[in-house]
């Protein structure tokens, strides 16, 4: 999964939720620490025992284990093999300092494709794009009534890219079982900031492509929110540095321009790019989300309402004006709109919308929500309704598929998401600031056969789809129009989850493959 937009949490009232936010899929502002007195030369040498014990006392990763599947898909069988196994990261001496665990579905035939899956965070493990969206196999999570508690059971994925490309999952560092042997320190350098991050993951898909002789294989790089941002800088790292070019890439919900949200006193921007989604939210609720409807929100968004922000009390009108309009798009009560001035705050909104039936929206989805255990408290005090169900599920699902079903016999902890990672990251990187807008413009300006489909929930919150409409709209032509092409579907930043958004997904990838 993925990153979370940040605009909507700058309230002093929603900071409470923020750590439990950032963790999944993170949109990285630094988070408030205590403070803690320095370190002494006795408490690092201390610390880095510790680090070298705990290495020594982890059981080694088994080797690579295979398996095959088959599945049922448009009523005909597809087989494949799955691979559990995982490739070396080494540090800039070459001595070996992780172990990254990737899980490949492969299908035999004659020159097949092959696309590499990244979630976010970061700390997020890629079981949400293999076992939520693209996988061969799925089990349900992340939609509107779904509990912790229900049977994590895998089923045939009618969604799955398999049957057009072979796909291969990889979980960075500290996600999944994938993990540092080197300490503490040298793991924050090496994995837990943000060029480290692009580096060693790109060269990790060179040398799966290396061993398994695929080099001459078409190939794609998808990203999921966080790996949203990965996708377009690993994609200009391997076409640059490693000499490995990618085909095509799918950013799903992607955490693509981090600044876009900045200097919301002044610029409309921030308000532009939550109010489709909020109003998608409620279109969505009265069973009228069409692309019609969304088509003149975006067209309101972008003209009059942009236009009225901008003229502040230069123009007495232009305040009531937005609030009129943003009520009745919205279906909010007009005092609130009218206290918020037309310009609405994700932290407010998502505790506003389902308040009179005890309930809390998610980030991600304001239409999947749980009860809220503090109704009466002014500030939210418990983690997102999505991430709060979706830990459960995925973990048992992928440790109970990893083990008994491929035969990849570990005892090691599974990190579906990772609290440690997300805390310990290099949020300060100029790189992470600056966004991926700028790898993106280079890789398509170096290669005329790229192509990148942003694809997007409407109901998004996290990563609002207005976000990657406005960047791609200020992109320079270069040549074909359809080569960056922003997609939008019904559902939040997992919009996979439902299964309508699901399978359109996969017809619009499935049309970029064949167009190699």
């Amino acid at each position: 999964m993925s990153s979370i937009s940040l605009h909507s949490l700058r309230e002093s009232a929603v900071l409470g939720i923020v750590a439990g936010l950032l963790v999944a899929f993170g949109s990285f502002r630094a988070v408030a620490q205590e403070a803690k007195p320095p370190a002494t030369p006795a408490a690092d040498a201390k610390d880095k025992d510790k680090d070298k014990d705990k290495a020594d006392k982890e059981a080694p990763l088994p080797p690579d284990a295979h398996v095959t599947q088959s599945i049922q898909l448009d009523g005909k069988p597809l087989g494949y093999t799955v691979t559990l196994g995982t490739l070396p990261a080494f540090d800039k001496d070459g001595k070996k300092s992780g172990e990254v665990v990737f899980t490949s579905y492969i299908v035999e035939g004659k020159d097949r494709p092959v696309a590499f899956a990244l979630n976010g965070g970061p700390g997020a493990a890629s079981v949400y794009l293999n076992f939520g969206a693209i996988g061969p196999k799925h089990i349900k999570f992340g939609g509107e009534g779904d509990s912790p508690s229900d049977p994590a059971t895998l089923s045939d994925n009618p969604g799955t890219w398999l049957d057009f490309t072979d796909l291969v999952f990889i979980d960075p560092i500290g996600t999944g079982f994938s993990r540092s042997l080197v300490s503490s320190d040298e793991t924050k350098k090496q994995f837990y900031s943000t060029d480290a991050d692009i580096h060693y993951l790109s060269r990790v898909i060179y040398d799966w492509l290396v061993k398994n002789a695929r080099l001459g294989s078409r190939k794609y790089l998808v990203g999921e929110s966080y790996g949203g941002y990965r996708g377009p800088r690993i994609t200009h790292y391997l076409q640059t540095q490693l000499g490995v070019a990618m085909n095509g890439v799918v950013l799903v919900s992607p955490y693509l321009n981090p600044t876009l949200d900045e200097n919301g006193e002044v610029s409309p921007v921030p308000w532009l790019l939550t109010l489709p989604s909020i109003t998608a939210a409620h279109l969505e609720r009265q069973h009228k989300l069409t692309p019609d409807a969304m088509a003149q929100v975006i067209a309101y968004t972008r003209g009059e309402y942009a236009t009225d922000l901008l003229k502040g009390r230069s123009d007495p009108a232009a305040t009531p004006r937005i609030v009129k309009h943003v009520a009745q798009l919205t279906g909010l009560e007009d005092e609130f709109v009218r206290r918020a001035g037309g310009r609405l705050e994700i932290g407010a909104y998502l505790r506003e919308v389902f308040r009179e039936e005890g309930k809390i929206g998610s980030v991600y989805d304001p239409n999947v929500t749980s009860y809220d255990p503090y109704p009466f408290a002014p500030e939210q005090r418990t983690n997102d309704p999505l991430l709060e169900s979706i830990i459960a599920p995925t973990t048992t699902a992928m440790v109970d598929f990893a083990t008994r079903v491929v035969g990849w016999k570990t005892d090691a902890r599974y990190n579906a998401l990772s609290y440690d990672v997300n805390s310990q990251w290099d949020r300060d990187s100029r790189a992470l600031r600056g966004g991926a807008v700028s790898d993106l413009r280079q890789a398509v300006a170096a290669d005329p056969k790229l192509r990148v489909i942003i694809a997007h929930g409407w109901n998004d919150l996290s990563c609002p789809f207005m976000g990657s409409v406005l960047t791609v709209d200020q992109m320079p032509l270069m040549g074909d129009a359809t080569r960056v092409a922003v997609h939008e579907y019904p559902g939040g930043h997992m919009f996979y989850s439902r299964q309508e958004s699901q399978a359109a997904l996969r017809k619009d990838v499935q049309g970029m493959v064949s167009k190699h």
